[in-house]
């Protein structure tokens, strides 16, 4: 049935996954990197699949009508795991420049999917990787031809909906050949007050000289389990901006592996996650600096509330031969109540000389000294606990290059701490955005 629903590409590494998920199983804490996630809780409850592929309706500009001013995106749906064809999309792409359903573009362009699918993404090193590929029947693929920059953002909103309990297993190929240039913002949405899991692969290709500015932003429910890995390859000179912001959710755990595979590139890995309730969220990061003269720098960002837990754990590992390394990876946590729990472990393996690498974490409550003078100044205490908070993150929102989508999450970070539910007239779900 999984075969039959799916594309040659996907279902040639289908058997492999197989054979290495039975082999290797749903990884419990004593593997390193999910000590500090119960996968095999998670993936306990008795979820449905829509293995038949049978058409579940919605119209996602009516469940999302929210918008954001003053940037136009080429705006694309995903409805769970299945790439959305029945609206079109909004703004033109340049010329050579594809986002289309990775199952039917393979079916077309089976060599060029088969060259780059699950070839970072090994199914043998982990569990959750294998699992996804093994299931996985579409997608999303993202392709920007050699030299072609495209300048409009390409946004993509994960809309999860369903009657029943569901798990979802979404593929992503993103492919930026030599000298090519993409922005690309990913939202995850829930449309239904239903439990759903999503498995998520992401494999990124960034060629020589190319850039990628990718933005992930996660605003589902408090059934929403995600389990998201994001690999990429680096050519040389290429620059990767990642940033990951979690606004609200039950369970998440993101994954991220980049590789340096070239000399001169650089990368900026950023996340922001707020949680409060009994949230977790779980992000785990490798940079391979496996050639020389290469740059990364990591900042991660935690506010956490009520009985929420937080956990990072970050290696950088400079590999033999890599010098003239630079690299910064630091992890700033604000606990603002006495039940918050962060787990923090952040990591350097280095071996090759001649390199700058400094890694830090800080986890730590409401500043007194601030709040009394705030007070004093005739600044409530709620008030002066959110301008508190809202100063902590405001580093990592600034970092966004995109700047109507910066100021509004300005606007979803403030309401987020006010503890309002971000609904807003019109809207089945979260408040969504949307960059239209």
């Amino acid at each position: 049935m999984i075969f039959d629903h799916s594309a040659a590409p996907l279902n040639a590494v289908r058997d492999r996954a197989f054979d290495d998920f039975k082999r290797l199983g749903f990884p419990s804490r004593k593997v390193e990197k999910y000590k500090y996630t119960d996968m095999q809780r998670l993936f306990e409850a008795d979820y449905g699949l829509n293995l038949n592929r049978l058409d579940i309706p919605v119209d996602p500009h009516q469940v999302f009508c929210c918008n954001v001013p003053n940037l136009s995106t080429s705006l694309y749906f995903v409805v769970n795991d299945m790439f959305y064809t029945k609206v079109q999309p909004k703004g033109r792409l340049p010329e050579g420049v594809v986002v289309d359903s990775l199952s039917a573009y393979a079916s077309k362009n089976p060599g060029f999917i088969g060259k780059y699918y699950a070839k970072i993404a090994k199914t043998g090193e982990d569990a959750i990787t294998a699992l996804n590929t093994m299931l996985a029947q579409d997608g999303l693929l993202v392709y920007v031809p050699q030299g072609v920059k495209a300048e409009k953002a390409v946004q993509v909103i994960n809309i999860l909906r369903s009657d029943v309990d569901l798990m979802a297993n979404r593929r992503v190929l993103i492919v930026l050949e030599d000298g090519a240039e993409a922005k690309l913002l990913f939202c995850d949405h829930t449309a239904d007050d239903r439990r759903f899991l999503t498995t998520q692969v992401i494999e990124a290709y960034v060629g020589e000289g190319a850039r990628l500015d990718l933005y992930c932003m996660e605003e589902t429910h408090a059934k929403n389990v995600r389990v998201s890995n994001l690999f990429i390859d680096q050519q040389a000179n290429s620059s990767v901006t990642h940033n990951i912001i979690t606004l609200h959710n039950g369970v998440t755990r993101n994954r991220t592996d980049l590789v340096f595979s070239g000399e001169g590139a650089e990368c900026y890995l950023c996340g922001c996650v707020i949680a409060d309730k009994q949230q977790h969220v779980d992000n785990n990061t490798l940079i391979y600096h496996k050639a020389g003269h290469c740059d990364s720098r990591e900042l991660y960002k935690y506010v956490l509330d009520g009985e929420a837990t937080g956990a990072f754990a970050g290696l950088v590992l400079v590999g033999k031969g890599a010098d003239k390394t630079t690299s910064q990876e630091t992890n700033r946590n604000l606990c603002a109540t006495k039940t918050a729990h962060m787990y923090t472990q952040p990591m350097l393996e280095i071996y090759a000389e001649d390199v700058k690498c400094s890694h830090g974490s800080t986890v730590g409550q409401l500043n007194d000294a601030a709040m009394f003078y705030m007070q004093q100044r005739g600044i409530p205490q709620k008030e002066a606990k959110l301008l508190l908070q809202f100063a902590f993150v405001n580093e990592v929102i600034d970092s966004i290059k995109l700047h109507p989508l910066r100021d509004r999450l300005h606007y979803l970070v403030e309401k987020r701490f006010r503890g309002e539910l971000d609904r807003c007239e019109g809207c089945r779900g979260g408040m969504p955005v949307v960059l239209d």
